[in-house]
């Protein structure tokens, strides 16, 4: 029986996909992909020439229904992203809900995400956290902030390297200078780095990088005795 097939790609490291992937990559009749000029870097690296076709958020409402159909008609199809796992602040969560809905079988790999390395660099607790992702970038941000501002678990944001200066800066405004945080940037790569401390500290640090690729903050919770 046909399904889809959700399959993490490697965030930077060629070599961090599973073997399970592969496998399943090669065998699929579809590869749906969120750019298709970078998932054929992958998989030509890899000698899988399964055919593949676009898949992002700027046509994933137009398409999930016709995907489905070709599911249902006997195709089996992966959906993977520009890096991580899809559904993860990547297209992937309205295709998965549209199967679902129509009775198809949904199967998701284990596999490379940007946080879960970055938290568990970042040295604060990881026992309990949450996962904010990427905040609006205009309307509501501040608002999400000021949120989060009695949040006593372990927060992880996603930020570009145009907003992450600016990132920091907002939550120094909102949750004070003194809260324990760290930066990891270029995950998995060559030039792979995580900045620790203080936000204030942090901040001072950013002046002196050209921010390149994504970052992931990682930001401490509330203390409930301290209450800051």
């Amino acid at each position: 029986m046909s399904k889809l097939y959700i399959i993490p790609t490697p965030i930077g490291n060629l070599g961090d996909i599973t073997i399970r992937a592969l496998e399943i990559l090669k065998k699929a009749d579809l590869i749906l992909a969120e750019d298709t000029r970078k998932s054929a870097v992958l998989l030509k690296h890899y000698d899988i020439e399964t055919p593949l076709q676009s898949h992002h958020k700027f046509n994933e409402h137009a398409r999930s229904e016709a995907v489905c159909l070709q599911i249902s008609r006997g195709k089996q199809t992966a959906l993977i992203t520009d890096a991580g796992t899809p559904g993860i602040s990547d297209p992937g969560f309205l295709l998965v809900r549209t199967c679902i809905e129509k009775g198809i079988e949904v199967e998701t790999l284990p596999g490379a995400t940007a946080f879960i390395p970055a938290l568990i660099n970042s040295a604060l607790p990881s026992d309990r956290f949450c996962f904010e992702g990427f905040l609006p970038q205009k309307k509501g941000r501040m608002k999400k902030i000021r949120q989060l501002a009695e949040e006593e678990r372990t927060m992880v944001f996603y930020e570009s390297p145009y907003r992450i200066k600016k990132l920091v800066d907002q939550l120094i405004e909102i949750l004070g200078s003194n809260r324990h945080a760290s930066i990891s940037r270029e995950l998995t790569k060559v030039y792979e780095e995580t900045l620790r401390g203080s936000l204030e500290e942090l901040a001072e640090k950013l002046k002196d990088i050209t921010p390149k690729g994504e970052f992931v903050l990682v930001v401490s919770g509330k203390n409930k005795k301290s209450g800051s």
